[in-house]
């Protein structure tokens, strides 16, 4: 995982503690008689009224049609769910540290299962609720339920209920999604590295000298001496004596080999970084090159390399650029380094 999906893994794990604080749910009633409305604020491990007296009146309507009297203490799960909530905490920082893709997915899945089994819950509770009426009840409405929508608004007698995420549940849901986020974006990484590690390995089966990978932050350019930090950009030399020399732009090797200098006349192999999927290289005078004034390099030579003509002629026109070749990518640094 890079540091920032590490860093959004461990953000995502600690908004859930906003769950001990604020409630995950939340319960509204409005009818004739109560035109401000009663409210019902259910936590991770509590129900109060939204008013003092909210949740006492709601009871006491409950008893007139038969149902239970709604109270924390009868309601196992929240006992449980404070435990379960430190659980995704802990385990989440502890993928943030580290820092592994599999643990990443394992914690999504397993935090959207529990999402998935407490709305689930929730839904049950509420139907148990609404539909296990004492026969004895004062009031009798023959076919009548009073369970409460999971979400939205749904019409109780004379009372319209509406139920919606509170605070705690909008930040797990925003929690669920970072994660979720998260999982793709290093899929897709995990996938562009498979493809490159499987370029790699196939240009040494073959025998013959290819790029290494390259150490991004703490590699300096042979030719700018800038450290090479964007795998877009980046481009390699293979001499004949199979050394590396590694650069931070593909107008810098240009530059190089114009320059005619150290390693410039003992080339075996040219290669530059594909610039949509970065990290797999190409060989330099198969690639193609595109040139546009509103794209931004290291060294502002404004030329990145492509692996498809198609490709690269959509994002040439995208840029209002042209589509050059390797050799035209030299003469231009040639013609720069002359003036």
């Amino acid at each position: 995982m890079t540091r920032a999906s590490r860093l959004l893994t461990a953000v995502a794990a600690l908004l859930l503690g906003a769950l001990y604080v604020v409630p995950l749910w939340s319960i509204h009633l409005v009818a004739p008689q109560y035109p401000e409305g009663l409210g019902m604020l259910i936590g991770i491990n509590s129900i109060t009224g939204v008013k003092e007296f909210d949740l006492r009146s709601i009871n006491a309507l409950n008893h007139y049609i038969g149902m239970r009297p709604i109270e924390a203490a009868a309601i196992p799960e929240l006992r449980y769910m404070p435990w379960i909530v430190a659980g995704l905490i802990v385990t989440g920082v502890a993928v943030a540290l580290i820092g592994r893709r599999k643990l990443l997915l394992g914690w999504m899945v397993g935090f959207a299962a529990l999402g998935l089994a407490g709305l689930y819950d929730f839904w049950r509770w509420g139907y148990d609720y609404g539909h296990d009426l004492d026969p004895t009840a004062a009031i009798k409405v023959p076919g009548m339920s009073y369970q409460p929508p999971l979400l939205g608004t749904k019409q109780l007698l004379n009372f319209q209920a509406t139920s919606w995420p509170g605070l705690g549940g909008i930040a797990l849901m925003v929690a669920l999604g970072m994660a979720a986020g998260l999982c793709v974006v290093e899929w897709r990484r995990g996938r562009r590295g498979g493809l490159a590690a499987a370029s790699l390995a196939a240009v040494a089966a073959c025998g013959a000298p290819g790029p290494k990978p390259i150490g991004l932050g703490e590699t300096p350019c042979e030719h700018c001496h800038m450290t090479i930090s964007d795998p877009r950009f980046a481009a390699e030399l293979v001499t004949t004596h199979r050394r590396i020399r590694l650069f931070d732009d593909a107008g810098c090797l240009a530059a190089y080999i114009a320059d005619g200098t150290g390693d410039a006349q003992a080339i075996r192999s040219l290669w530059v970084s594909d610039y949509l999927h970065p990290g797999i290289m190409l060989e330099a005078e198969q690639a193609h090159f595109v040139r546009s004034d509103s794209l931004r390099t290291p060294m502002d030579t404004r030329v990145v390399a492509v692996g498809r003509r198609d490709a690269a002629d959509s994002l040439a026109q995208s840029l209002g650029g042209a589509v050059i070749a390797w050799a035209e990518v030299v003469a231009e640094a040639g013609s720069h380094r002359s003036h």
